[in-house]
């Protein structure tokens, strides 16, 4: 008999049940941490504020600075103000618990100015970028970082105060600031406000996902590896300019998420939190727990009260200071688990609950998302995470993590094998349905068939996979061979199927909308510091002379779709057909009925598809022209329903004509 104080998360699952102790009891260690970080009577939202006392403030009276250094025995303010060099004037003073503390009068410095400070602990000192910086540039010709005074004269004002997204469904469009530029360069967050954004708003989507937002010294690490986790990176210009950036997304109804990287750090010891006060594990483990083996970076150890307060501090300030609209937090899997998940099948229930996973991290995860939905109900947390372990996208009192989201991980994975494995003619319709709604009924996902790790060099998009070296010569309307009409049909079959079974969300990474034709690779020393491939060539779906363009036609109609329906992602999804020999596919929401033939030969008159009685007329079409496909389909037919025999249920024969490796969405009249 189940207990009635079971947690709702195990009530309504089963299996759950021979772990409901282990669930039990992460729930009460997260409530039990909780307490402790906010009292009787506080909150998570009044915990956080550490970026309001740490770091750099100009006050009425001129400047105050804290920095948190236990370990430390001496600390300097340095600078061009002061020549860089120790002086009386600018040593801190040490208080309790850690902290130091120094205030100056006005002129002691000023707007632009550089800072570091020199500190010292016993047998060593060194240079260190504050922890808690709010601005770090890198000097163009020594390469060095340095912290910056940023006191604008006139700082920016938000136009839009309060910003409610549109999650009915959610449509993200990942991106990266740097690389949003067709030409061979830093883009900026001026240049991608002006040309990037309204692209996106044009194509349909609702949501913004920027990537490499935190400092990070290594522009190739994609801002992966962060050193400065309250400086918005300078290499994309002002902070003024990034809150500039938001609040005209949310001018045009757009939300913007913030990929956040609270999952390790950068090693680096000037620039980074690495030895910051001379120990290897003021904020991350001691041991041989503090390097990730596969990352090359340092692991948070989620126990310490001081790095609580910091990472949520992170996320308040982020959301307070620039107004983003949530987070995709980046790494869970590698937060959960001991082994950072290296290694592990996750083929049962059991790998969720045998000690390998990282409880103060889990309470971690479990905080952060009751701080960030306290601070702003309307929030978005989504969780990258690959191992499928319950709850993650589950409410807090449930006894789940309280994420809004999961990634589904395993959906680009299932695609990339199909492609890469599996033959035209073996492609199984059930399967494939199966993948894409294989799914956790209380839990909302993020649905993609890729993002920005399919892109990168090492890895190849599904358009390159398909197309692979013609797409170099035969994306010319009229000079398409039989693997181009091979794979842009399928590219467009493929995201259509992803998109429209969803639960939660979808996602596309920057250009991959119009099958975007190179890989990424950002600058380093193997292709000689070239921007070549760290771009997007926006001029190819520009042009109506190239496939590209109707790539990006169809998934703009597509997008709209989506819209045409409202709440879409919470209507009810009910598989109508599968036939494995035909490879046909059909299922409904609502009033829509989706069609796939993935038969690369065989194409079909008067198929039948059982469905409900009424007439139907197509609204969308892979074949059509305007999509660069062959108009085999005659979208003015209005198709009418036959009669069935009793045993169907109600349902009719809806008999059609479904060409080979093409998709149609018919919508009932």
């Amino acid at each position: 008999m189940k207990s009635s104080k079971m947690l709702p998360i195990v009530a309504s699952d089963p299996w759950l049940e021979p772990y409901a102790a282990a669930i039990q009891g992460r729930y009460d260690y997260y409530l039990s941490v909780e307490k402790r970080l906010t009292g009787e009577k506080g909150s998570l939202s009044d915990f956080a504020t550490g970026y309001l006392y740490f770091g750099l403030h100009h006050t009425p009276d001129g400047w105050i600075f804290r920095e948190w250094a236990p370990n430390a025995t001496a600390i300097f303010l340095i600078g061009d103000f002061n020549n860089w060099q120790k002086n009386k004037e600018y040593q801190l003073t040490k208080l309790e618990n850690g902290v130091w503390e120094i205030q100056l009068p006005e002129d002691a410095m000023k707007h632009l100015q550089l800072y570091k400070l020199m500190v010292e602990w016993e047998g060593g000192s060194g240079e260190r970028i504050p922890a808690w910086a709010r601005r770090v540039i890198q000097d163009e010709h020594t390469k060095i970082f340095s912290a910056q005074v940023w006191n604008p004269e006139n700082p920016f004002q938000f136009k839009v105060d309060k910003f409610v997204p549109d999650t009915k469904p959610l449509l993200i469009y990942e991106c990266h600031i740097g690389m949003s530029s067709s030409e061979e360069k830093v883009s900026t967050y001026d240049e991608f406000r002006r040309t990037v954004l309204p692209r996106i708003v044009n194509d349909g989507y609702n949501c913004i996902q920027i990537m490499a937002i935190q400092e990070h010294p290594y522009y190739g690490s994609f801002g992966y590896h962060v050193s400065s986790f309250f400086a918005a990176s300078s290499r994309f210009g002002t902070p003024e300019e990034l809150k500039r950036l938001i609040d005209q997304a949310h001018e045009m109804g757009v939300a913007v998420i913030m990929d956040i990287v609270h999952s390790h750090a950068v090693k680096n010891e000037v620039e980074g939190l690495g030895r910051f006060d001379g120990t290897p594990y003021q904020y991350f483990h001691g041991g041989e727990r503090r390097e990730h083996p596969a990352w090359d970076s340092l692991c948070f150890d989620y126990a310490k009260p001081s790095v609580l307060h910091f990472l949520l501090s992170n996320c308040k300030f982020w959301l307070e200071e620039y107004k983003f609209d949530g987070f995709r937090f980046d790494g869970v899997t590698s937060m959960l688990y001991r082994s950072h998940g290296l290694g592990e099948d996750f083929n049962g229930y059991g790998s969720y609950y045998n000690l390998n996973q990282d409880g103060d991290a889990i309470c971690y995860l479990t905080l952060v998302n009751k701080l960030i939905h306290e601070v702003n109900p309307h929030a978005i947390t989504i969780a990258e995470e690959v191992s499928g372990i319950p709850g993650l996208a589950s409410k807090i009192s449930d006894g789940g993590f309280g994420f809004d989201y999961r990634m589904a991980m395993g959906i680009p994975d299932f695609w990339i094998k199909y492609i890469k494995e599996v033959k035209d003619e073996d492609w199984k319709v059930g399967h494939i349905y199966w993948e894409l709604t294989n799914r956790r009924a209380d839990e909302r996902t993020i649905s993609y068939a890729e993002s920005h790790d399919q892109a990168l060099v090492g890895d190849k998009t599904i358009i390159f996979r398909l197309i692979d070296a013609d797409m170099y010569w035969h994306m010319q309307k009229g000079d398409q061979n039989f693997r181009v009409e091979r794979g842009i049909a399928l590219h467009k079959m493929i995201r259509l199927v992803t998109s429209t079974t969803i639960n939660g969300g979808y996602l596309n990474f920057m250009g991959n909308e119009f099958g975007h034709p190179e890989w990424i690779d950002f600058p380093r020393e193997g292709n000689g510091w070239s921007y070549k491939y760290a771009r997007r060539q926006w001029e190819l779906v520009d042009n109506p002379d190239y496939i590209y363009h109707g790539l990006g036609e169809f998934d703009r109609a597509m997008i709209r779709l989506i819209h045409s329906v409202k709440h879409f992602n919470e209507t009810p999804l009910y598989q109508l057909w599968d036939n494995e020999g035909d490879q046909v596919l059909a299922y409904q929401r609502n009033d829509l009925v989706f069609v796939f033939n993935f038969h690369g030969t065989n194409s079909y008159t008067d198929y039948g598809i059982l469905a409900e009685p009424g007439s139907y007329k197509v609204v969308l079409n892979t074949d059509n022209p305007l999509f660069d496909g062959h108009g085999l389909i005659d979208e003015s037919i209005e198709h009418f329903t036959q009669p069935a025999p009793e045993e169907y249920m109600g349902k009719q024969w809806l008999k059609l004509y479904v060409p080979a490796r093409s998709a149609f969405v018919l919508k009932k009249q």
